[in-house]
Parts: C-alpha cells; sequence; structure tokens
C-alpha cells in the first residue's frame, strides 16, 4: 500500500520536537495508528490545527479552506477517533491537535468500539511506548517524561516541602469537573491478549478540560469531586499508584491510576531500568529494626524496588549500582521480561518460617501484631493467605517451625500455638471479621467439592467480588476437615465457625450433590457459571493388592474415619491393625481406640526416623497405647469364612531406593504371623472422579491426579481448574488452602477476555538465608511455652489440647528473632508511595530527595539536551575511573 504522505505530515506534526530524534515513515507507530482512522478528508482538517494550541472553528475553516458545516463535520469526526481535542472557552469551543502521549494514544484507545473494529490502535499505542520509551528513558532527567509519578497523598501527609502539584488532595480540590474513563494502557494490554487482571473500567480520572471532552464524547462518565476521591481510594487498596501527565507544569487534565504490569509511563523504570524519568521528588526509606518482612509492600510495589531479605547476617559489600546516567545503556541493561521474572526475595534469602509456609504466611508479621495485643490485624494478616487459621493452629505440620532459626540457638517458636490463640480470640468476639469485598463483578463461578482447597477458592474469590456456588457430594462441609480428621484433632465447631464467614461473604452451598451424577458441566455452563474449581479431594482408601481385601472386618483407613464421623462407625472389639505410617494411619489407630478395640497395633514399613506421620502425633498415639511396630510389610491376609483373623507381615529392609524413590525392599525369610480382629489399611488415598469428567478435555496422570498448568492450575478443558489433592496426590490442608489461593488467582484472570494468566503474576518463589551464618549467641535463651492439656476420658472425642493463656502467647512471642527484612532498591524506587499504605508497623516512608518542578511539553528538550551532554560527561568520567580502578582493561 503506497504511503499517504499526508498521514505522515500529520504524525510529523503531533510528535512535535520528538519527530527530531526519531525515524517516522509509515512503519511507524504514529503513522499506523493515524493511518487505520483518518481518511484523506479529515487529514486536511487535522493538519489546518495547531499543536496543542485551540482554535475556534472559524479560523480553521479558514486556513483549510472549507466551509464551516464541512469543517465541523470532519472536526467532529477527528475528536470522536481522539486525534484532535476540544473544550469551551465562553462559550465556544476551540480545537487542538494533542501530542501522541499523553494524548493521541490514551484518547483513541478510550474510544471501544474503535479499537475492536481497528486493533492496530491498541498494537500501535504499546509499540510507541515501547520504543520511545527505549529511545527517552536513559537520557532524560529526573521527572522530566510526558507522564511522571505522584505520591499517594497519605505516603506524604505532613511534609511541609511537598508542593500543591505533588498532592493529589490538592488536584482534586481545586479541580472542578471529573469524569471516570477507563485506563487506556491496561485495555490496550488486554486487547493484544497481555491484560494483567488489575482494575481497569473507569479507574482514570479526567479533570476540568480533560473532563469536558471526554465527557462530551462518550469516552467517560461525568461523577463528582467525592466521586473521584473514592476512585483513587478504590486504587490504592488494589495495589494503583497515581501518575500525572507532565505537559502543562503545574496543572494537569488527568490522574492515572497505574500497575507496574500493565501501564506504559511505568513500564519505563522495570523494561528499561531506567525510573529517573518517570519518578516523583521522593523516595522510600526503610527502618529495618521496625520492619517485620510481612511482603506487603514488596507484593505490591509497581517497579520491583523492594524484596525481602534478612538482617541477622552480613549483607557484604553492596553492589554497585548500575545507572543509565552514568553508562552506556544498551538491551543488555534492559529487563525486557519484567512481568514474567519479577522475584519478591532477594538473592540472600528471607526469614525461613515464610519461606517454608506452603501458603508463605507472614509470620514474624503477626507475631509481632499479637505482641503488641493487635490480634484483629494479626488475624487479617493471616487470612489475606489462610481463610482457616483457626482450623490450622490444630492440625497443620508446622513447617514453619521446623524451619525457625531459633531452632539452631534452643527450640523453634510455637508459631502454631500463637496463630491458635490470635485465631481463637476472633472466634469468640461479638463480631467476627468479614472482609470488604473488593468489587462485585457478578460473574458465577462453580467449585466442585468442599474441602480446604475448595473452600479456600471460594472464599477468595468472594472477597474479591465473585458469585460463588459450592457444590459437595457429602452433606457436610468440610472434606477430610470433617470427614477425614478425628475431632480429637479438630472439632467439628472450629470447621465450621470459619467455614461460617464464607457464607457471610455470599458463598452458596449446595451439599448432596455429586457433579457429575446429579448435574453435568455442560448444565453448569448453561446454568451461567464461567469456571469451574474442581478440588475433590482424595477420599477414597488404596489397598495392598492382596488377597482377601475385601473382607469382612477390612476397611480402608479413610472410609473408617469418614463413618466415624458420621456416626455410622463400628464398634470394635479384639485387637486390631493398622496398617501405614502416616498421619492418617495414626488418626486411624487414636479413633480405634476410641472406638472399644481392645488393643491397637500399628505395622509400617519405615523405620521410627523414616515415618511420615509427624513426631508429636506418634507420641500422642502411643500415649494412648498405641503400639508401634516400625519395618514391616503385609504379605499376607488371612481369612476364614469370609472375614479376617490375621496378617503375615514380612521384614522391610528398605523403603527409598538410592533416588529416594519408593521402592521397597523385603526379607521374606523374616515373618510374623499377628491375629486380628479387625485390620484397617492406611497405606495411601485414591481419587474417585465418579462421572466428574466425563465430556471433558481434562487429562488424568500418574495417580489418577488431573493434570495441569504447575503456576496457573489450568487444565485442557480451558474453563476447568483444579487443586488440592486431586491434582498433587495427598498433602496437609495448609498446602490445599495455598492452592485454593492461587487457583482463585488463575480464574480471575481466565473469567476476562484479553487477560493473560501468568503477565505480570507473582510466581511466589520463596527461599531462606542461610542460618548458619547468623551468630545466635547473642540472644537469650527462652523456654518454649507449652499449651496445657485438659483431661479427658480414653473414648472421648473431644479435643483436650488447650489455647494458650495471653501470658504464654505473649511470652512466646518475644522468642520470635524477627529474621527477615525487606531490602529497598532505592535506584528503582519511584516514589509512589504505595508501600507505605500497606505497611501496618510505620516500618517505610518517603523522603523528599529531589526538587523537580513538573514540565511542559514544550520544555522537554531544555531539559533533555543538557542532560544528554552532563550524561556524556558522566560517562567519560566513569569509563577513565574505571580503567584506573581495574574494572576495564
Amino acid at each position: 500500500m503506497a504511503v499517504r504522505k499526508n498521514i505522515l505530515k500529520l504524525a510529523k506534526k503531533i510528535s512535535g520536537s520528538v519527530a527530531m530524534l526519531v525515524k517516522l515513515d509509515e512503519n511507524a507507530p504514529e503513522y499506523k495508528v493515524l493511518n487505520c482512522v483518518v481518511t484523506d478528508e479529515m487529514c486536511e482538517v487535522a493538519l489546518a490545527l495547531e499543536l496543542r494550541k485551540p482554535q475556534p472553528l472559524e479560523t480553521i475553516a479558514r486556513r483549510c479552506g472549507l466551509p464551516l458545516e464541512e469543517t465541523k463535520a470532519r472536526l467532529d469526526k477527528l475528536t470522536e477517533a481522539g486525534v484532535s481535542i476540544f473544550h469551551s472557552e465562553n462559550g465556544v469551543d476551540v480545537f487542538e491537535l494533542p501530542v501522541f502521549v499523553p494524548g493521541v494514544m490514551e484518547k483513541m484507545m478510550n474510544n471501544r468500539a474503535q479499537c475492536e473494529e481497528h486493533p492496530e490502535i491498541p498494537a500501535a499505542f504499546e509499540e510507541y511506548a515501547r520504543l520511545r520509551g527505549g529511545l527517552l528513558s536513559p537520557k532524560l532527567p529526573v521527572g522530566a517524561s510526558p507522564m511522571r509519578a505522584i505520591p499517594i497523598q497519605s505516603a506524604i501527609d505532613g511534609d511541609s516541602h511537598t508542593a500543591p502539584y505533588e498532592q493529589v488532595a490538592d488536584i482534586l480540590n481545586r479541580s472542578t469537573r471529573f469524569a471516570a474513563a477507563d485506563c487506556s494502557c491496561r485495555t490496550s494490554r488486554r486487547l493484544l491478549g497481555e491484560g494483567c487482571g488489575h482494575l481497569e473500567k473507569e479507574m482514570c480520572l479526567q479533570l476540568n478540560e480533560g473532563a469536558e471532552y471526554c465527557i462530551r464524547t462518550g469516552r467517560a462518565r461525568e461523577i463528582t469531586r467525592e466521586e473521584a476521591f473514592e476512585i483513587v481510594r478504590k486504587a490504592e487498596e488494589n495495589g494503583l499508584m497515581h501518575s500525572v501527565p507532565n505537559i502543562d507544569g503545574s496543572e494537569t487534565y488527568a490522574i492515572c491510576n497505574c500497575c507496574g504490569c500493565g501501564c506504559y509511563a511505568i513500564r519505563n523504570a522495570s523494561y528499561y531500568n531506567a525510573p529517573d524519568m518517570v519518578r516523583s521528588n521522593y523516595v522510600a526509606v526503610t527502618d529495618s529494626d521496625k520492619c517485620v518482612a510481612c511482603g506487603q509492600c514488596v507484593e505490591n510495589c509497581p517497579v520491583n524496588a523492594l524484596k525481602l531479605g534478612q538482617k541477622l547476617c552480613d549483607h557484604g559489600p553492596d553492589a554497585e549500582t548500575v545507572s543509565p546516567r552514568d553508562h552506556v545503556w544498551t538491551k543488555e541493561h534492559w529487563n525486557v521480561d519484567y512481568r514474567e521474572n519479577r522475584q519478591d526475595v532477594a538473592e540472600e534469602g528471607t526469614a525461613p518460617c515464610k519461606t517454608a509456609c506452603p501458603a508463605h504466611i507472614a509470620v514474624q508479621g503477626y507475631i509481632k501484631l499479637a505482641s503488641q495485643g493487635r490480634y484483629r490485624e494479626a488475624l487479617e494478616l493471616i487470612k489475606k493467605e489462610n481463610p482457616f487459621p483457626a482450623v490450622c493452629g490444630r492440625i497443620c505440620p508446622r513447617s514453619c517451625e521446623s524451619a525457625c532459626t531459633r531452632g539452631g540457638l534452643d527450640e523453634p517458636v510455637a508459631v502454631d500455638e500463637i496463630k491458635k490463640f490470635i485465631a481463637d480470640q476472633e472466634l469468640k468476639a461479638e463480631h467476627r471479621f468479614v472482609p470488604e469485598k473488593a468489587h462485585d463483578y457478578g460473574k458465577s463461578i462453580a467449585v466442585i467439592g468442599a474441602g480446604p482447597a475448595g473452600l479456600s477458592c471460594a472464599y477468595f474469590l468472594a472477597v474479591d467480588g465473585y458469585k460463588v456456588t459450592v457444590f459437595e457430594k457429602e452433606q457436610v462441609l468440610g472434606g477430610m476437615l470433617t470427614q477425614g480428621i478425628p475431632a480429637f484433632r479438630l472439632e467439628r465447631g472450629i470447621v465450621n465457625a470459619e467455614i461460617e464467614i464464607l457464607r457471610d461473604l455470599g458463598v452458596e452451598f449446595r451439599t448432596g450433590v455429586e457433579v457429575g451424577r446429579d448435574v453435568t458441566l455442560d448444565q453448569l455452563r448453561a446454568e451461567g457459571f464461567e469456571a469451574f474449581y474442581v478440588a475433590i479431594g482424595a477420599q477414597g482408601g488404596r489397598a495392598p493388592g492382596l488377597a482377601g481385601e475385601d473382607a469382612e472386618g477390612v476397611i480402608a483407613g479413610v472410609d473408617f474415619l469418614r463413618a466415624v464421623s458420621q456416626g455410622k462407625g463400628p464398634a470394635l472389639h479384639g485387637r486390631v491393625l493398622v496398617i501405614g505410617g502416616g498421619n492418617v494411619a495414626i488418626d486411624v489407630a487414636r479413633t480405634a481406640v476410641r472406638q472399644q478395640a481392645e488393643s491397637v497395633e500399628l505395622y509400617c514399613l519405615e523405620r521410627r526416623e523414616e515415618m511420615p506421620a509427624l513426631e508429636e502425633e506418634i507420641a500422642e498415639a502411643e500415649a494412648e497405647a498405641v503400639v508401634i511396630r516400625n519395618g514391616w510389610g503385609p504379605k499376607k491376609l488371612l481369612v476364614e469364612n469370609g472375614r479376617i483373623t490375621g496378617v503375615v507381615f514380612r521384614r522391610c529392609t528398605a523403603v527409598y531406593d538410592a533416588q529416594h524413590r519408593f521402592a521397597p525392599q523385603y526379607d521374606d525369610n523374616d515373618t510374623v504371623t499377628v491375629p486380628a480382629a479387625w485390620v484397617l489399611l492406611s497405606i495411601g488415598q485414591s481419587i474417585q472422579w465418579g462421572g466428574l469428567l466425563e465430556g471433558s478435555a481434562v487429562e488424568l496422570g500418574r495417580g489418577n491426579t488431573a493434570q495441569a498448568d504447575p503456576l496457573t492450575f489450568q487444565t485442557a478443558q480451558k474453563d476447568v481448574f483444579v487443586g488440592g489433592d486431586c491434582y498433587s496426590g495427598p498433602r496437609f490442608a495448609i498446602d490445599a488452602i495455598a492452592a485454593g489461593k492461587q487457583g482463585a488467582v488463575s480464574i480471575h484472570r481466565f473469567v476476562w477476555e484479553g487477560v493473560s494468566m501468568t503477565a505480570g503474576r507473582d510466581r511466589r518463589v520463596y527461599k531462606e538465608f542461610d542460618k548458619s551464618a547468623a551468630d545466635l549467641e547473642s540472644f537469650d535463651r527462652m523456654p518454649r511455652q507449652r499449651p496445657l492439656h485438659k483431661a479427658t476420658r480414653p473414648d472421648s472425642f473431644e479435643d483436650g489440647r488447650c489455647t494458650f493463656t495471653e501470658e504464654q502467647m505473649q511470652q512466646e512471642t518475644r522468642r520470635c528473632l524477627g529474621c527477615g527484612a525487606v531490602q529497598l532498591n532505592q535506584e528503582m524506587c519511584i516514589g509512589c508511595g504505595q508501600c507505605t499504605t500497606k505497611c501496618k508497623f510505620d516500618a517505610i516512608h518517603l523522603e523528599k530527595k529531589y526538587h523537580v518542578e513538573y514540565n511542559t511539553f514544550e520544555g522537554i528538550p531544555l531539559k533533555l539536551t543538557p542532560n544528554m551532554v552532563k550524561r556524556v560527561g558522566r560517562i567519560a568520567a566513569r569509563s577513565v575511573k574505571d580503567v584506573f580502578t581495574g574494572k576495564k582493561d
């Protein structure tokens, strides 16, 4: 197609002084974006307009030699397209050409129908921001970009050095007209299939003349000043920061609510590792003594300037800052994959407790809050990752405690007991903590399975604003929490109390409904469900493959536990043998004691130190007279008249091979025959899909588990996501809870067209610091607090473990060494202040570092040229210094 010379001429005119720095031809994004919507007739009038200089209709008509009516008709098309803008002066409309960014590109993006008809528009917007950002980002001085960050208001309240143009509140209070428009950057990303899932609709504020144009052209909804403040509040709560057009000095026509993974102006900081051009006059400053490494600031920093580190070991020499200020800036310095490679943890690692926890709960943070008596805030912090702290405080495997640094000094901090105390305060409160729903999306999601994974997913989806329905084939909720774990470890009232919060959030439960039998996935789709989270657990038992498995008196352990929980358990008698060495086997054995067994013996393949069951639970079983026989595997089941009478065991000489794969070896010459009235098999669990997946593309793999992407949990059936034991195989409740949250994150992205499943997503990759390098001898040794136990009958299903007293809890919180702390790369910080809104410990704040007033577009070259000259000098000086210091040959 021939080059349209007038379109090229118009592109150069709109580019202004930038046209001198770049090659503008038919391949340039400036040309592409105009070429798809501007006709020759429209271009004729557009060329008669002035760049950033408003003119009345009569002047424009005279300049292009057209009648007023025809000129107005073409101007209307230009303003509708977003190529021209207008506002009213003394009742007369005046028209002008805006610059490309911020200006034409955003205005063209805000015409939704136009973008859908012309996909070249979002593509050109992205290309323009990327190419021109790469050209200018290393060259512009601090705050000279056409878009610039301004701090969140609360981050600078009380600062006497702040200027009015830096204050969101001042800008809004000085403005007289307001409109709410969709975010043009995130819209562009989404239309390109690269959306990040952050709020898009009506999240950017248009002010004064900008509001007038957007309202009159249907690009935005007129709002009040109060509504504008509410949008700002909502943006900040959702992790967004603020930036403003930086081309009109102290005045601005918009406040953009930006995210680091979707917005183009902020991209310059991360993509090019060159934050100077977009930064505000402020930078963050941290206080490591107050910081507890909760990670909230890290997760919400738009440019990844904050990372979780540690404060018990020497950090070593500070790494040399490499900056475009005094280095030749090439592609090797860029971070092109910044949306995919974001890191939350510094190279040296961070607190072991947060690292080891499958849900990466801010352990150090909630312990600190509890130590200050801020129990509700501690609970809120826990529930950001785990909706069921009272449950986990009773049954968690305590990976955090196993990893605790204090264990190298005396004993680990009793993390779970502290969490249990915090949760129990809330359970007893007159008013329970029900999170405020962030949005009201109106979209329906189905969760299949009411175990810990499904309930966790339902919780986080409901908090985010989705209509969630949970389908459960049993009549009771909780999955293995209520149907598997005995009440003497987890009382049903605790589980039900935490599930009640989901009801308060509007989650609907349909019990006694088996999807695949009573209703199909297709029927649920017809009901309006847009995505499915399948978390049916591993509810069935596994057998050893021996003759006689179906004899009377042989029961799968999980079936036995379920029957007892439903009040249908058999009354045992005689000698009971439990086969298995995991936590379920221990639960089965202890439950058998309560079901009137005369004696209970547990046989397992593993040596005592190899048993998968937790040592604490093994000890509790032994205290209840359960006899544990290590190193034996079943060889033969003895059956008479259809009923079990005994088991022949053979010696297990090794459980694992050299690669630590399960590959048991036996000595068939070393056997023992044990009489038995009952045999309870707890050697594993199976997944029972029924007809759930019939007609779907979901694939099954090893152990009959569903196959899915390991990051997103999306199956080959795109609207079906999986999690918990039916995906991973049998694990702990906390693993399922963590999976449920990630399933909710994925479903949120899936149900919105054009949103990427991975772009800007937190990978949640953690590693602990080297504890062996920490000097622990400077800390006092303090005894670990132990919960009291109340007396219970041997056959009682009451939980005899008491919660810490408040004094015990306070004593235990003092034992935390406070390993973790945030590390700040101040060179990357753009001074948005989002971090300060998330910190509950006053450990991070903004300080004014620069005193750069805001730009005019015409003044950008006046800043660019001298800075380029100075930069050449700094690069030369750096090069000479490197030669003399041996860093450069």
